[in-house]
């Protein structure tokens, strides 16, 4: 069984077909697909589809990307729909919250500080809860380390890990996972596959970040959750190791850190 640690079931660009792509996704062997939350708005969403989906399971949390659009009152919103859903087995996590100091709007001084205080207050829910992170780390390892290491939350998935050595050591010391998926296909994507041949089998697990970061033999198009076997096999091949290998122990690190993924 395959586990797609993040994936946007719930984007526009899956249109009507967001359970038939599920489906498909298990037919493939994705046996549990988690479906974080970016705001608000959609914490209803990803819940509802979730429970639709037989391998759904879902986040809550605000993305840095829809941080300029948030208040306060969406971090209380967060901690009541958190708090409800501890008592539902498809609830698995706080995410996707984080860092982006790649977009040139979200690196203004003042959208800094305000993305950092969302990031430091849902790091206190996911300790307060005892829940794991999805974390958004687009250049900004260094920084969410930081706060992470102050706050101590029970750990989670460095999302679309494109760090050094140094900073997945860091995380990995932290209890975290690191996240690997399209990006990695990608022969020039030298780095990356570094980390993914290198690091230790036990501190990686695989995402699809569907629709985004499709792997290279779909890119630029929809990236979708059917494709993680194939990711995975490239991870196989990068590692010289068996393709069952890959699934099995990647499969134990995403439950490993997220222990409240329902067992199928």
């Amino acid at each position: 069984m395959w586990i797609d640690t993040h994936c946007h079931l719930d984007a526009h660009e899956f249109g009507e077909q967001s359970l038939p792509v599920a489906q498909r996704a298990g037919v493939q062997g994705v046996g549990m697909i988690v479906i974080p939350a970016v705001e608000r708005a959609n914490f209803s969403i990803v819940r509802d589809l979730a429970h639709a989906a037989p391998n759904g399971c879902y986040a809550l949390g605000i993305h840095p990307i829809y941080v300029p659009h948030a208040t306060d009152d969406d971090l209380l919103a967060l901690r009541t729909a958190v708090e409800a859903a501890m008592q539902d087995p498809r609830f698995v996590a706080i995410g996707e919250i984080g860092l982006d100091f790649f977009i040139p709007m979200l690196c203004e001084p003042a959208m800094r500080i305000k993305q950092e205080h969302f990031l430091r207050e849902q790091l206190k829910i996911a300790r307060d809860f005892n829940l794991p992170l999805l974390t958004h780390v687009r250049r900004s390892q260094d920084i969410v380390l930081k706060h992470a290491r102050q706050i101590r939350p029970n750990g989670g998935i460095a999302h679309a890990f494109n760090g050094s050595f140094q900073q997945a050591q860091g995380y990995i010391d932290l209890g975290f996972k690191l996240g690997f998926g399209g990006a990695m296909t990608f022969t020039r994507a030298l780095q990356i596959r570094r980390l993914a041949t290198e690091l230790p089998l036990e501190a990686i697990v695989l995402e699809t970040d569907a629709p985004d970061i499709s792997p290279s033999w779909l890119h630029p198009g929809r990236n979708s959750p059917e494709e993680l076997p194939r990711i995975g096999a490239v991870l196989a091949e990068l590692r010289g190791l068996e393709l069952a290998q890959v699934a099995e122990q990647t499969t134990a690190n995403a439950r490993a850190v997220m222990p409240r993924l329902p067992l199928i």
